[in-house]
């Protein structure tokens, strides 16, 4: 489509388009370049009706389901941006959907390329693509408009952007905002201006009646840029009661029912847990879902369908997180395992089914579950997908420790295009569930104590080593061969057991994003540089020949307010695993001031972190390791008075040689070295250079 243009969503196609999600990309030259979206819903006058029609970070979902963030997911480019829509859920006075995106501080959209728009029906089937262009040096962008025309939707491509950014954008449209400058004055007396202790716990020890250790989050407000957060421990404890509606509402401050910030908040669990009553550490806890019965891997199959089903149809904001990206509508959610249904001579069992119903319309998913590594095997989700086509269900969905690449289906499945019901194949990793989970118990809060402590329960059954549940654990038949070919430099272009290594190694970095980002509670995604990586089978290729010449696997992450990306690095030569960050020198001060403040503030870094000055003009600078630099910082100074372009932080971590989950394990060595690098740089970072926003 072209700016301005427009078009009838039921003209596009024969899908489903009560159900749409709408795809949000850009490409950063830089790989450090980000956005969030945002949704406003408009009346016949183009204001929002109140301040809740407007979703962004601080509140991503509509109560009826009608919109939901869906959060950023890795393409070729290196991300998306979704959000759901039930059309048929939104309420008859809504008129318009705005869709749009805001950058940060200085940031603008013309640092980005790349700008699109992609909208979708309920199968996943793309309907249109919209181009941006040239957005200019903007910091809020409206992409487009979905509005009613009578009983049929539209779309409309906008590509209007707003210089004063984010706050200006939701103004102009009616929100009344409360800006950072607002908090001290606006917010005296909340939760936020109290003791963290008088926030968490009563003296003693004990938790307050209804702020549970499963319980409330704490909700924290913090002005971007925002710091890294540390992981939270796992929570652990009986049920509370839960409270009433009434309850709930008197728990929540009056100043913040309010109006809508644009601080990010940073929400936490309460640090201060229940004293055990266990005699000594031996005793163990009653768990829900215990582990310690499985024998077999058809066992770990059916508990890990069933656990998992269970916990989506009983805790909604899990359930609708992980089934909207499938085009599932908003509504009642039922889950059933072990359903025989007709197919020729033989009945055939699907592992799970999931249906939803919404205003009388259902929408139902078959699911097959593989554990343990145990590889889908395509015959048996071809005939799921032909009974889904036969018996008119919307999806399959796929669920085993392999993670699914774009362009690089797990299984082949012949869809017949000629029938008139579509069927959608999807496919979740046990680590993107176990992610989710983590990330809306740890990190965004759960209202509901019981829902909480449910998906504690859930997430402790999939961390389980007898789970089964362990995610991407194989580097796969080539890995062996390749990896001596490289140390014999008998590895040759062309070779196709490189491509399937590159295969792998994409797996493991989307898988280790995942782990990270549960930990901090922030977006975590593996990018691309150029827009030549946008082409998945193209860039493999290059990375395959790339394996052969220098016998390196290389991969960028973007940690969401960290200025920089981390560098991974797995040399199969040498079978050293660098991870890496660059630093950018200040723009004020001395040199030898520099140097002496990075020595003071990575005082608690490992003592072998290297330290490389990046010099102009030059490929490399003076290095050394902290523990030598500590009493004479002055060393990393280039003796020629070159200037200084920043430096380059590094820690090297010897790799496991053996396939699988063994302690030396290859992927095993990948994931403790960038959690290691983590917790002993990354977090000290904040301290060094200034934290850009998204």
């Amino acid at each position: 489509m072209t700016k301005g243009a427009n078009v009838v969503l039921g003209a596009l196609g024969d899908g489903d388009v009560e159900s749409v999600v709408v795809s949000l990309g850009w490409v950063s030259p830089t790989g450090e370049g980000d956005a969030d979206v945002s949704v406003l819903l408009l009346d016949e006058n183009g204001k929002v009706r109140g301040d809740t029609d407007f979703y962004f970070y601080n509140n991503p979902c509509a109560p009826d389901g009608s919109v939901q963030l869906l959060g950023k997911t890795p393409v070729g480019e290196g991300s998306e941006d979704r959000i759901g829509f039930d059309l048929k859920a939104l309420p008859d006075d809504v008129a318009t959907i705005l869709v749009a995106a805001s950058r940060y501080g200085s940031a603008r959209f013309d640092e980005l390329e790349d700008l699109r728009l992609t909208l979708s029906d309920g199968s996943g089937e793309p309907l249109l693509t919209y181009e941006v262009g040239d957005a200019g040096g903007v910091s809020a962008l409206i992409f487009g408009e979905l509005y009613r025309r009578g009983e049929e939707w539209k779309f409309r491509a906008v590509g209007q952007g707003y210089e004063a950014g984010f706050a200006a954008l939701a103004s102009d449209h009616g929100v009344d905002i409360e800006d950072d400058a607002e908090d001290d004055a606006g917010t005296a007396g909340t939760v936020d201006d109290a003791p963290e202790e008088e926030a968490t716990a009563e003296p003693g020890g004990e938790v307050p009646a209804g702020d549970s250790a499963v319980g409330d989050a704490v909700v924290e407000q913090i002005p971007e840029p925002r710091p890294t957060p540390e992981p939270v421990a796992p929570v652990t404890g009986a049920v509370p009661p839960p409270r009433t509606p009434d309850e709930a509402a008197d728990a929540v401050p009056a100043a913040r029912k309010t109006r809508p910030r644009t601080a990010k908040k940073k929400v936490t669990l309460p640090k201060a847990l229940k004293k055990s009553l266990a005699e000594n550490d031996a005793w163990r806890g009653a768990r829900l879902f215990p582990v310690s019965a499985l024998k077999s891997d058809r066992d770990r199959e059916m508990r890990a369908t069933s656990v998992l089903l269970a916990v989506m149809a009983q805790v909604p904001e899990f359930g609708r997180r992980l089934t909207a990206g499938f085009g599932a509508p908003a509504g009642r959610m039922e889950t059933f395992t072990e359903v025989s249904l007709p197919h020729g001579d033989t009945p055939r069992r699907p592992d799970g089914v999931i249906r939803v119903e919404r205003a009388g319309k259902l929408w139902t998913a078959l699911v097959e579950t593989k554990t343990n590594g145990n590889p889908l095997r395509a015959e048996q989700v071809q005939a799921y997908a032909d009974i889904a086509a036969r018996r008119g269900y919307e999806a399959v969905i796929t669920l085993s420790n392999d993670v699914a690449l774009e362009g690089s289906p797990l299984v082949e499945v012949k869809i017949d295009r000629r029938r008139k019901n579509k069927v959608s194949l999807w496919h979740l990793s046990w680590a993107e569930v176990a992610h989710q989970a983590q990330m809306l118990i740890r990190h965004e809060g759960v209202v509901n104590p019981a829902h909480a402590w449910l998906l504690e329960e859930l997430l402790h059954y999939l961390l389980h080593d007898n789970s089964g549940c362990h995610g991407f654990q194989n580097m796969g038949p080539a890995w062996v061969p390749v990896r001596s070919g490289i140390q014999d430099e008998t590895l040759c272009q062309g070779d196709p057991r490189a491509l399937e290594t590159v295969e792998s190694w994409e797996r493991l970095v989307r898988q280790v994003s995942l782990g990270l980002g549960g930990e901090l509670g922030l977006k975590v995604l593996p990018v691309q540089r150029a827009r030549r990586d946008s082409d998945a089978v193209a860039r493999r290729s290059r990375m395959a020949d790339q394996l052969c010449l220098d016998g390196t696997l290389q991969a960028e992450l973007r940690i969401e307010g960290v200025a920089g990306v981390l560098g991974v690095t797995a040399d199969l030569r040498t079978t050293k695993i660098r991870t890496s960050i660059d630093v950018p020198a200040p723009e004020q001060g001395y040199p030898l001031s520099w140097a002496k403040r990075i020595v003071r503030e990575l005082a608690e870094a490992p003592a072998d972190l290297h330290i490389e000055t990046l010099v102009e003009g030059e490929t490399g600078g003076p290095r050394g390791t902290l523990e030598r630099l500590r009493p004479e910082p002055g060393d990393m100074l280039p003796k020629s008075g070159v200037k200084i372009t920043g430096f380059r932080l590094s820690l090297f971590k010897s790799m496991g040689g053996q396939r699988g989950n063994t302690e030396a394990g290859f992927i095993r060595s990948i994931d403790e070295a960038v959690h290691k690098f983590n917790a002993g740089v990354l977090a000290h970072l904040d301290r060094l250079v200034a934290k850009k926003g998204a």
